[in-house]
């Protein structure tokens, strides 16, 4: 059995598809692609696909990750080529390597974020943050799965910044102010999210947009402590990719998956 990690987006209107719309699509490109997937055992066997860490709905994305498992071994590239022309423009499958390496979950330890704030001057937004960033602990609420829940936003954030906004780069387009937030966030429990974090520039600094910020994921991989940035996590498998191509005549073996699956 092969496995393959994936790398996929959510662009523009396609930001509002759930995690569960996409496992729907994801499931039908597989399909169309004729891809020979590995099942689950039982009697309802499901195609075996781990996804990891999913951004919420309405936030655009372009790191997530997931991991098929593959009955007959298949080269990724090819791979990832024919799901790309299965799915829909917005979600897009931008890499593939092979599961040459385990615990892929635990290298997505951190990610970075980009939150546009149309109709915020970028002044307001820099006084907003270094409130942010000089408090100790900042409570903020946010319903759950578990329920209503109180949790520190401040102490997730890694850096937080203002930076200047590209002329023609919203999807609002128009004249107004502007200003660009730069997040890095380690990945906790609870999870802290770019919306706890504006619900924390909200309660220090009463930075309240007019419309809602269009959020992005850049990133998301292990944390570089020295330089607070976010790393590639396929890194590892590019790595051991000739070590494996070498054993068993080519053919990789299976790798423990890292990710949590369905």
């Amino acid at each position: 059995m092969q496995r393959v990690r994936l790398r996929y987006t959510k662009r523009g209107r396609l930001r509002f598809t759930s995690h569960r719309d996409f496992q729907r699509a994801f499931e039908r490109a597989l399909r169309r692609s004729e891809v020979p997937m590995a099942y689950s055992a039982g009697f309802t066997p499901h195609p075996r696909v781990s996804y990891a860490n999913a951004a919420p709905t309405g936030t655009a994305s372009e790191a997530e990750y997931l991991e098929i498992a593959l009955a007959q071994p298949r080269d990724p590239e090819e791979l990832r080529q024919r799901l790309d022309a299965s799915l829909p423009d917005g979600l897009d499958i931008v890499a593939a390597v092979p599961a040459a390496t385990g615990d892929f979950a635990e290298r997505l330890a951190a990610s970075e974020w980009r939150l546009r704030l149309d109709g915020v001057p970028p002044a307001e937004a820099e006084r907003a943050v270094a409130a942010f960033l000089a408090a100790d602990e900042i409570p903020v609420r946010r319903q759950t799965k578990k329920g209503m829940r109180d949790f520190d936003a401040r102490g997730a954030v890694v850096t937080l910044g203002v930076e200047p906004a590209e002329p023609g780069g919203s999807d609002r387009p128009g004249s107004a102010p502007c200003a660009i937030l730069r997040l890095v966030v380690r990945h906790l429990t609870p999870a802290v999210r770019p919306d706890d974090v504006l619900s924390g520039l909200r309660a220090v600094a009463d930075l309240a947009p007019p419309v809602p910020a269009a959020v992005t994921r850049l990133a998301q991989g292990p944390l570089d402590e020295e330089t607070a940035t976010v790393l590639d996590p396929f890194a590892p498998d590019r790595d051991a990719a000739p070590a494996v191509s070498v054993t068993a005549g080519g053919q990789p073996p299976a790798a423990a998956p890292g990710a949590t699956g369905q």
